[in-house]
């Protein structure tokens, strides 16, 4: 028995092990496995060409390996749920991966010449690398997959060129089998590899975090700025009560002369005075929640500029299992889009439909508007695409990612022209 033959399916079996425990799946359990496998098998079998029929063919070799190799990253992509370029770099890492254990089990063969002992490390290592992978990076590499990073696509770089570097050392034009001179410089490329990838991942988490942190501050400024709104209207709706406490005695004095005087409309006229001063004067409570409350007071005071009417349905408690600032911004970037899409229509047509539930089993966000350009949608998401270039949209971004952060399902779509947006999640 070759013991190519024998580290190559082992190698194909932990590359698919690795796609399918590092990528977040698109798909169900057993529908994810059920392609790694068959992928696995469209792999494995051309195997036989370049290693048995073909043994000596170059032109063999390479094009099986290509077709190996497009066929395993396309499967990544594949089974992702986000199918971006963060899949690819995951995808690529496997193939660099289970590099290690191919030169393990041929190592093992040219000082030994024992089969077992080489499949026996093969697995082994294999085995040692995918337990510490996954203990040390699957939760940032899971966490990290839904995020937005420019430089992602330049990080693929890295696993390619380390994959080009395996193979001009170790397996073609000349097998390790032909060089064993090469293996102690196989060797340090591995260790420079892995190293590399701690610093790789490492770089991942420290800009992610950053990421994180301009996106808190955004919504702690974006939530200070409503709460000093939110001041300033508190602060001149007790000044003007306070002028109409000073009024109400000249008021009493006058509806007194008035009375005197049977002069009753004048009188219901005065009333309905001090009404509309009270009624102007005072702050619309929208739901329980302070902070939500305090984004919703924001974004009406923008629909009333605008003269756009907002129907509402809004139940949030005061406290709630989502973070309240997250869900804020979520709530605000929505109804903020709504509103800019009405803003220019016909008066008839300026109003937007928002029902927010937030209460102790569920979370519901749903919003109906009319529009008249077609709207673009994003080929990923499924949610609309900014139509202003590369550094907008960011707001639906920031709804996707409290999406899947709580577990829920956002969709949207349009029908007789008008357009609408669901988000719901189990609490």
């Amino acid at each position: 028995m070759n013991y190519k033959n024998v580290s190559y399916t082992i190698s194909h079996i932990f590359v698919m092990l690795f796609i399918y425990i590092f990528i977040a799946h698109r798909y169900s359990t057993k529908k994810t496995a059920g392609i790694c496998i068959g992928s696995f098998l469209a792999i494995t079998i051309p195997n036989v060409l370049k290693l048995n029929f073909f043994p000596n063919s170059r032109l063999c070799y390479l094009l099986v390996t290509v077709y190996q190799i497009a066929l395993t990253q396309l499967t990544g992509i594949f089974i992702s749920k986000w199918r971006n370029s963060k899949a690819l770099f995951i995808g690529l890492s496997g193939s660099n991966y289970v590099i290690a254990g191919s030169i393990m089990a041929a190592i093992l063969h040219i000082y030994t010449g024992n089969l077992y002992l080489c499949i026996t490390g093969c697995i082994v290592t294999h085995v040692l690398i995918l337990y510490v992978l996954y203990t040390k990076i699957r939760n940032i590499a899971l966490d990290y997959q839904g995020e937005t990073m420019q430089s992602w696509w330049k990080l693929c770089l890295i696993p390619v060129f380390f994959y080009c570097g395996f193979s001009c050392l170790t397996f073609f034009p000349y097998t390790l089998d032909n060089n064993p001179q090469n293996i102690p410089g196989v060797v340090m490329f591995i260790i420079t590899m892995f190293v590399s990838y701690v610093v790789v991942m490492r770089y991942v988490s420290t800009e992610t975090q950053r990421t994180d942190l301009c996106w808190q501050n955004t919504i702690f400024e974006t939530y200070i700025k409503n709460l000093e709104n939110q001041y300033y209207l508190v602060e001149q709706s007790e000044k003007n009560l306070r002028i109409l406490r000073h009024d109400m005695r000249h008021y009493s004095g006058m509806i007194d002369a008035l009375l005197d005087q049977g002069a009753y409309q004048e009188i219901k006229k005065v009333t309905e005075h001090i009404n509309t001063v009270t009624d102007g004067n005072k702050v619309t409570r929208y739901c329980s929640n302070m902070i939500v409350n305090t984004m919703l007071s924001c974004m009406m005071q923008k629909a009333s500029a605008l003269n756009v009417e907002v129907h509402r349905d809004i139940v949030v408690d005061e406290k709630i299992l989502v973070n309240s600032y997250e869900f804020a911004m979520v709530v605000a970037n929505l109804l903020e889009n709504a509103i800019d899409c009405v803003k220019d229509f016909a008066q008839c047509r300026k109003y937007v439909d928002v029902k927010i539930h937030c209460e102790a089993d569920h979370l519901l966000i749903h919003m109906k508007n009319e529009y008249r350009e077609d709207i673009i949608f994003d080929a990923q998401t499924g949610l609309p695409k900014s139509r202003k270039g590369k550094n907008h949209g960011l707001g639906m971004q920031s709804v996707q990612a409290f999406a899947d952060k709580i577990g829920g399902n956002i969709g949207c779509y349009c029908e007789e022209g008008i357009f609408q947006i669901m988000l719901f999640a189990k609490l």
